[in-house]
């Protein structure tokens, strides 16, 4: 079990903290720094909506005709790429 500190204690070890010299970010620190300003923000979430984001799995069943799976199937092939890509793409477009 953790102890219990004691207000003074809390104030003696920040104190100590505060004391210490401050840290120099490393070139590695520098470099994701610099990274992270050039992100373009277009592409970033809020907080909000990335706690929003555990609610959904990423995956959806769907029952569809077995004509509707052939042309899909086919549609997708002649496209080169994969049934869920394809209809990821036709979905997105909507």
């Amino acid at each position: 079990m953790a102890k219990k500190l004691t207000p003074e204690e809390i104030a003696r070890r920040m104190a100590q903290i505060d004391s210490l010299p401050a840290e120099q970010p490393t070139e590695e620190d520098l470099a994701a720094f610099a990274k992270a300003d050039a992100e373009d923000v277009s592409e970033t979430i809020s907080l909000e909506e990335f706690k929003t984001m555990h609610e959904y799995s990423g995956n959806l069943m769907l029952r569809i005709p077995k004509e509707l799976h052939k042309s899909l199937a086919e549609a997708a092939k002649a496209n080169g790429v994969s049934l869920n890509q394809y209809a990821m793409y036709k979905l997105a477009k909507q």
